[in-house]
């Protein structure tokens, strides 16, 4: 099974870490540090994930892959 690409940087504005998923609209997360920001990005995954369901609203599959990983 495929999972989520999650995105990992660091924000000069924000003095943090931000991660976020791609594929699942405005599911972010800020964290002092990277696992920090990994660990609250993969609750709000979940939270995500339960919103959608709970709501009827569909579930993207997983689809996004950075430039580097994609063939030429």
């Amino acid at each position: 099974m495929r999972d989520y690409h999650v995105n990992l940087f660091y924000s000069d504005d924000d003095e943090g870490y931000i991660a976020d998923i791609p594929d699942l609209k405005n599911c972010s997360a800020f964290g002092e540090t990277p696992e920090e920001a990994l660990s609250e990005v993969l609750k709000a995954k979940k939270a995500w994930l339960e919103a959608a369901e709970a709501n009827g609203k569909p579930i993207p599959a997983p689809r996004f892959r950075p430039l580097i990983y994609q063939a030429a």
